[in-house]
């Protein structure tokens, strides 16, 4: 069967599916993205098993409006693959969409609309039903549509967790981020974006680095300083500017190793690219903490960002969006590294 004509069958399936109750009306398959070989970053669309939610856990059977990719996870399985091993890998674990089965006990509700970012050791949410968990789920933004809430749950996540747990310096609603100054690398980027918004809500003064054309945009999510890495080095900018209190690296490489001259001793430089102990410049003497660390789905982080969004005080920066049957459109255009903010795969645009 050709792709179109798969899209077609699904969709009626679909819309035959969902026109009476949603926990008494789920298809036997689905369409979904599929990565065939754990080894290989080659997709191709397939019509797979539903999956179920497994009784007595706190699995929740999730049908999907919208998904965003992140960039590298087509390498994940190979480079880390999960345990237990699984026959089918699904990306994009940024996930929006409608509770259709819940635990007894779970906080949320048949027919509540959530989001989450999916642990890398499950499937993502790259098809038309998902499973996901109470620890990872949270209800969506009220207000904004189904892209724009895609757009949220890795990134924010992210960046809540580099600035008010990894740092050192607490929480977002603690005096400690007054006063402070913070610097972010590729503040236009998806995460970066997000640390601009989240460092000022905290009180923090903030700079961002970002090419000549992401200036103004970044200016307008809060930064009151922003270096064009193309035409101002930050060993020179440090000179007249002075020295920050917090890096959060987003980018790594050669900005990675430029920021250590920026910070002031016993500051913390933390990446979320690589570890910043592999670009110490050489000649650099100074007392910095250096950190790396890889984000975790949390419940309470995802609400904590759900209540800024909802207050308007953050939002996310959604680059394009993309119909299912244009995925690899859609993942040629994360690996290009010219989106600015999040690529969005919408799956209801096949269903109308």
């Amino acid at each position: 069967m050709s792709l179109p004509s798969r899209i077609a069958s699904l969709t009626r399936h679909f819309s035959t599916a969902t026109s009476t109750k949603m926990t008494s009306s789920i298809p036997a398959t689905m369409l979904a993205i599929t990565q065939p070989d754990p080894k290989s970053t080659t997709l191709k669309l397939a019509t797979v098993p539903t999956p179920k939610a497994t009784p007595n856990t706190t699995e929740h059977l999730i049908r999907i409006h919208t998904v965003s990719p992140c960039s590298g996870e087509l390498l994940w399985p190979a480079n880390f693959p999960p345990s237990p091993p699984r026959d089918l890998f699904i990306p994009c674990p940024d996930m929006v969409g409608t509770v259709v089965t819940a635990p007894e006990n779970s906080p949320f509700k048949p027919g509540d609309e959530v989001y989450a970012r999916a642990n890398y050791l499950r499937n993502g949410g790259g098809s038309e039903y998902t499973v996901s968990i109470t620890e990872e789920l949270a209800k969506r933004p009220t207000g904004i549509s189904w892209v724009d809430t895609a757009a949220i749950p890795l990134s924010a996540q992210t960046a809540w967790q580099a600035l008010f747990v990894q740092s050192g310096l607490g929480p977002i609603e603690g005096r400690n981020w007054k006063g402070k100054r913070v610097l972010v690398t590729a503040a236009s980027g998806s995460v970066g974006s997000w640390v601009v918004q989240l460092a000022k809500v905290a009180g923090a003064t903030v700079i961002g680095t970002s090419g000549t054309d992401n200036v103004e945009f970044v200016k307008s999510l809060g930064a009151e300083d922003v270096v064009d890495y193309k035409t101002t080095k930050l060993k020179d900018w440090v000179k007249t500017a002075g020295q920050v209190d917090v890096v959060i690296d987003c980018i790594g490489r050669k900005l990675l190793e430029d920021a250590w001259w920026t910070i002031k001793d016993d500051g913390v430089l933390l990446s979320i690219f690589q570890p910043p102990e592999q670009v110490v410049p050489e000649g650099y003497t100074g007392n910095v903490k250096g950190r790396f660390f890889i984000m975790g789905p949390v419940r309470e982080h995802l609400e904590g960002v759900t209540k800024l969004v909802n207050e308007g005080k953050v939002k996310g920066t959604v680059d394009s969006v993309w119909p299912v049957s244009q995925f690899e459109e859609a993942f040629r255009r994360v690996d290009s590294g010219k989106a600015r903010g999040k690529v969005i795969i919408d799956f209801d645009l096949n269903r109308e």
